[in-house]
């Protein structure tokens, strides 16, 4: 027989490859940032156009490559962070695997330029999936400019799994935010389609984390720091009235290197137990430095999962320092038995000088003085309050008021005549309860082959979302102007995104009465939301559009009424008196679509005497 196992071209193993390390636009960005940190520079620049599918080129002003290395970079397995498997253990750099710019330059167009401080020239290389396309020598900065052009060119069924550019562009703003917060000391700026949307200088950790989200942020956090022989912990937390519904803004940091870990995550939640509302989640940014040799980042191709020597113990210790962070800062409740809250001296007033008390003395006072006795009430008190008579007499207010009511009651009025009923009391049928509430859940309403089952967040849910969409495509909805005016705070890509739907979110009702780089003030609200539901509705339709509904949506407009409809729908368990239960049963039957919710699930069963009549059949 013939052989039939062979070795795949290195083209076609590159392209395999890709698939683990390169999956969206967003992986380009962070393997392109990761090596320019690795390189040394302090200025890097990132250029994004179309989320990344057109163009995604980071610049920076690192130490550059030689033209042997500008051309051997390109190959699998070829790196400069380690020499043998022992440098595994003492990792101090972001990349190691030498397979990102193979895995880029089988799936994309890449055009790299480099030169070496030393050197008067430099390199110019283009490649096309894997194929050189030409190398010449070029006048150059220091540094090193990677273009990566077309994304998927050669593979278009990934290209096509691509989501759209609001979801690529916020995976992009996550990685560019990750390696940001790792770098305070590096200057980064960043360009979505010729806009400017950040510009970072080298700074401390607290003003990076308050220039990549917004300057409401600084309020909310309460520094961490413990240093301990297994870990040094620096960082912030959020306090527990800053928290959020969505897992957005949590942030850890191992030797400067971004991870994700639910064992550390539930060891800040265990720090905040007793302090927040059910469901909702703290931003923390929290950087810790462990010995290279007590980790293993070799894990998975992303490198954001890593192994502990000793897990329990990093545990416990990242739990009682933000716990004992919390309690310094009078975030948390403090049980002290013999501390005074009365004595404490206010910050403000650390740094004060005492000032000498001022007396005023009335001497003209008398106490013995017969004109003016003190109030009967203050007799045996030594203050000089006197009360003043009223100018005018209480009682005659009254006056005469006795003699009108005697003057009404002579007075006669023509009786109604009493028309008779056109139906007997007998004959009359009385109103019968036609809906009933199971659980909080199902609204039960009797039909004559049997009975409708409604699931009243469904059923709701279309309700509404029937009503926003009608509103923003055909007529403009009503709106509540608020007697004081709403801010809300949101971070730069979040604002963006905003400006960008505000058009359909004003045909809902809202009024937007000011914009600006950070926050939006609302002066009027659609009428079927309340003040305090705001920032529900606009934090779940953020988090929708920038991760994508899974649902398909063939418009923003849709994606806009979907999202509003699920945060103010009624939820499970919420009471319904009668007359909710029949304006939902009755308003859900009014919708073109009653069968189902926004999101493709029944909202009714309908169960019909035959079948219960089975049931009992036994």
């Amino acid at each position: 027989m013939s052989s039939i196992i062979q070795l795949l071209p290195d083209h076609v193993a590159n392209q395999i490859a890709a698939g683990e390390v390169v999956q969206r636009p967003a992986s380009v960005v962070k393997e392109l940032l990761e090596n320019a940190v690795d390189a040394g520079a302090n200025d890097i620049k990132l250029i994004i156009k179309d989320a990344g599918k057109s163009l995604v080129q980071v610049i920076d002003n690192g130490k550059g490559m030689s033209v042997t290395d500008a051309r051997l970079c390109f190959e699998r397995h070829a790196t400069s962070k380690i020499r043998q498997a022992e440098d595994l253990f003492s990792l101090h750099t972001k990349g190691f695997r030498g397979e990102a710019l193979a895995s880029i330059a089988a799936i994309a167009h890449v055009e790299m330029k480099t030169k070496q401080d030393q050197e008067e020239l430099g390199t110019h290389i283009v490649i096309e999936g894997s194929k050189f396309v030409s190398q010449d020598v070029a006048v150059l900065p220091k540094g090193t400019s990677f273009a990566v052009k077309n994304l998927f060119f050669n593979i278009p069924a990934r290209r096509n799994f691509l989501k759209s550019d609001i979801v690529e562009y916020r995976h992009i703003i996550d990685e560019f935010q990750r390696v940001a917060l790792a770098h305070p000391k590096i200057y980064f700026t960043f360009f979505h389609n010729g806009s400017e949307m950040f510009n970072l200088p080298a700074s401390s950790l607290r003003q990076r984390i308050v220039a990549v989200f917004s300057g409401k942020t600084n309020e909310k956090l309460v520094p961490v720091n413990e240093e301990t022989e297994i870990v040094s912990i620096q960082g912030f937390v959020c306090k527990p009235e800053f928290a959020k519904k969505s897992r957005g803004e949590q942030f850890f940091f191992v030797n400067d290197r971004f991870i994700k870990s639910g064992y550390l995550h539930h060891a800040v939640m265990a720090a905040y137990e007793g302090l927040l509302k059910d469901g909702v989640q703290p931003s923390y940014f929290i950087y810790l430095q462990v010995p290279a040799n007590t980790i293993d980042i070799n894990i998975h191709p992303t490198k954001t999962e890593i192994k502990f020597d000793d897990e329990s113990a990093l545990y416990a210790i990242l739990r009682a320092s933000i716990k004992h962070s919390l309690g310094q800062f009078n975030v948390a409740p403090v049980l002290d038995f013999e501390r005074d809250a009365n004595l404490d001296t206010p910050y403000h007033y650390k740094d004060l000088e005492g000032a000498t008390p001022t007396i005023q003395v009335d001497g003209n006072f008398n106490p013995f003085s017969e004109e003016e006795k003190p109030n009967k009430h203050y007799a045996n008190s030594n203050s000089s309050y006197k009360r003043t008579e009223s100018v005018s007499n209480w009682e005659s207010l009254y006056v005469g008021l006795k003699q009108d009511f005697e003057e009404n009651d002579t007075l006669t009025f023509e009786n109604d005549t009493v028309t008779s009923s056109l139906f007997n009391a007998d004959e009359v049928e009385q109103v019968v309860h036609k809906t009933y509430q199971i659980h909080k859940k199902y609204i039960v309403n009797p039909i004559k082959s049997g009975m409708i089952i409604v699931d009243q967040q469904r059923a709701h849910q279309r309700i509404l979302y029937e009503q926003f969409l009608t509103n923003i495509t055909v007529q403009l909805a009503s709106s509540q102007q608020l007697l004081f005016p709403l801010h809300l705070y949101f971070s730069k890509d979040e604002m963006q995104l905003l400006s960008e739907l505000m058009p359909s979110l004003t045909n809902t009702g809202f009024v937007f009465e000011e914009t600006n780089d950070e926050s939006v003030v609302i002066s009027g609200l659609p009428v079927n939301i309340s003040e305090s539901e705001v920032t529900i509705v606009f934090e779940q339709l953020l988090s929708d559009l920038q991760n994508g509904i899974p649902e398909s949506s063939f418009s923003q407009n849709d994606t806009i009424a979907k999202s509003m409809a699920r945060s103010l729908a009624v939820k499970t368990g919420a009471y319904l008196t009668e007359k909710e239960q029949e304006n939902l049963v009755n308003g859900l039957f009014a919708c073109k679509d009653p069968n189902v919710s926004p999101f493709q699930k029944p909202t009714f069963i309908t169960m019909r005497v035959e079948d219960l009549d089975k049931k009992f059949a036994l």
